[in-house]
């Protein structure tokens, strides 16, 4: 006779169903598992021995057979361990037959017959809920599955021991309530910065339509210090953009005791990071810092310090939201529709735009033009805004702070992406669509100028050489910027200033 018990394997962020046959027949006495395995599966029959034996059961002398269906699927991942345990004890008959066969069952077993925490709870919780089936999984993470559904049925066990006695009805399980993590304390505010004002109108103007920005200036400018303030003035997570942020973190193992939290995500990498680290992949094609800030914004400090091949394979996500890894074995997606928000220094030295300043690396504009030759060209077409930060001065620094601060600015910007939200969703394109994420077609359509804006556009796409993305990316911002003013059409000011936000890459073939 062959028991099952109903797990998933990953696939990103995808949970595919996998079902555990274990068989128990006499013979020689063998424990073992097939349907490809890693290394962290194989080991689990050692698992599995050690918290039965701790939990008052043996394993019988026989041939114990587990095989993972489907075979040509690579499992991975100790949350095998809990479903083939059960499988064993439903086949010794320590569970009730029919017991497990509404449950998908995932969790990593201790060996004092403890449920330890496993990565991709809350999407496994979404693929149980789909297929009509209720969730086992550790205590720790049951929180983060009662996310899944209301009518969900969630077990979230402690031990071995507790599972089989409700299962025996000598004890009642509650259902756990889903939890949100608690806050991290207040969010920088854009009151700290003092001068600025056209670095935080860019900001401003970034966070209402989603744009990317970079920031070129002086070391001590402020540009972290703006860029930490960004999420402060961004609208909350909707709840669907909550539920895709938390299956990454879910499989990441991002989640603090299965608990989510409604802020975006702000990722900081720092420049030494390597490309699996910043894209993902690695053992596993594990997730990386742009997909973990999906719905949020990746900073990326020191812009021209990071890997050229690196940054440019930023390049594809940018355009179409996700990045799909690929393996001998296997290839995953994952989400990737981050806001990417950049520093950089205007040379090496940092200096080069002081006056009077004679860099030591030879004139001035060579050293600016080199260090900016890192970040290629594609790339920084793919930046909306990109700005020129000046140092700020002592008098600025003796002011008392801004009247105005992240409330009136976020204020503003939650009035911009309604009316993008209501505007895109009369053309059927899904929630949380962004004037910068929207396609080229409707943005056309949307951001259609006036007659002296047109005019505009025309003359400065051939005196600036703009690509076809660099004209989209201008209407871009011009709708954002028509937006803030609450205004229905796009008129000659809204696409001059935004026009003036891509004047510096007209600059840089020059100074080269």
């Amino acid at each position: 006779m062959v028991t099952r018990v109903a797990t998933v394997a990953f696939e990103g962020i995808e949970a595919r169903a996998v079902d555990v046959q274990v068989q128990i027949v006499p013979g020689s006495v063998s424990f073992t598992i097939v349907g490809l395995p890693d290394k962290a599966v194989a080991e689990s029959r050692e698992r599995v021995r050690g918290a039965l034996i701790a939990s008052g059961l043996a394993l019988p002398a026989r041939r114990i057979t587990v095989n993972l269906a489907p075979a040509d699927l690579p499992k991975e991942g100790s949350h095998y361990d809990l479903p083939i345990a059960l499988g064993v004890m439903a086949a010794i008959g320590a569970l009730p037959g029919d017991a497990l066969a509404g449950y998908c069952v995932l969790g990593e077993l201790a060996l004092d017959g403890s449920i330890t925490a496993v990565n991709g709870v809350l999407p496994a919780a979404m693929a149980a809920n789909a297929r009509a089936l209720g969730l086992i999984c550790p205590s720790a993470t049951g929180p983060e599955a009662a996310w899944a559904g209301g009518d969900l049925d969630v077990l979230a066990p402690r031990s071995l021991i507790q599972l089989a006695n409700h299962f025996k009805g000598s004890q009642v399980m509650a259902r756990p309530e889903p939890a949100f993590a608690a806050s991290a304390g207040p969010m920088p505010d854009l009151r700290d910065i003092k001068g600025q004002e056209s670095a935080k109108r860019a900001l401003e103007i970034a966070a209402a339509g989603g744009h990317n920005l970079l920031m070129n200036g002086p070391p001590g400018a402020g540009k972290s210090m703006l860029a930490a303030r960004l999420p402060s003035i961004l609208p909350p997570l909707s709840p669907r953009e909550l539920l895709d942020v938390s299956m990454i973190q879910s499989v990441a193992g991002e989640l603090r005791g299965g608990s989510l939290s409604n802020r975006r995500p702000f990722r900081q990498p720092h420049h030494s990071a390597t490309m699996a680290a910043l894209v993902g992949g690695g053992i596993g094609a594990r997730p990386g810092e742009i997909s973990l800030a999906h719905g949020g914004v990746l900073f990326l400090d020191e812009l021209p310090e990071f890997n050229p091949q690196t940054l440019d394979a930023l390049r594809q996500p940018m355009e179409t939201g996700e990045v799909m890894i690929a393996r001998a074995n296997h290839r995953v997606s994952y989400p990737a529709r981050f806001q990417l928000i950049a520093a950089m220094n205007p040379c090496r030295c940092g200096q080069a735009q002081e006056p009077g300043f004679a860099c030591r690396r030879g004139p001035n504009e060579r050293c600016m033009a080199q260090y900016g030759a890192r970040i290629s060209g594609p790339l920084l077409d793919r930046i909306d805004l990109r700005l020129e930060v000046a140092a700020v001065t002592a008098a600025d620094l003796i002011l008392p702070p801004p009247a105005e601060g992240s409330t009136e600015v976020a204020r503003r910007v939650a009035e911009a992406r309604t009316l993008q939200t209501a505007r895109y969703a009369e053309r059927g394109l899904p929630g949380g669509t962004t004037n910068a994420t929207c396609p080229a077609p409707v943005i056309e359509a949307v951001a259609a100028p006036d007659a002296d804006g047109t005019a505009l556009i025309r003359a400065a796409a051939e005196t600036m050489r703009l690509s076809a993305r660099g004209f989209h990316r201008t209407l871009r911002v011009a709708r954002t910027l028509a937006d803030l003013d609450g205004e229905a059409q796009v008129r000659r000011p809204h696409l001059a200033e935004a026009l003036s936000y891509r004047a510096r890459a007209d600059r840089a073939p020059a100074a080269a």
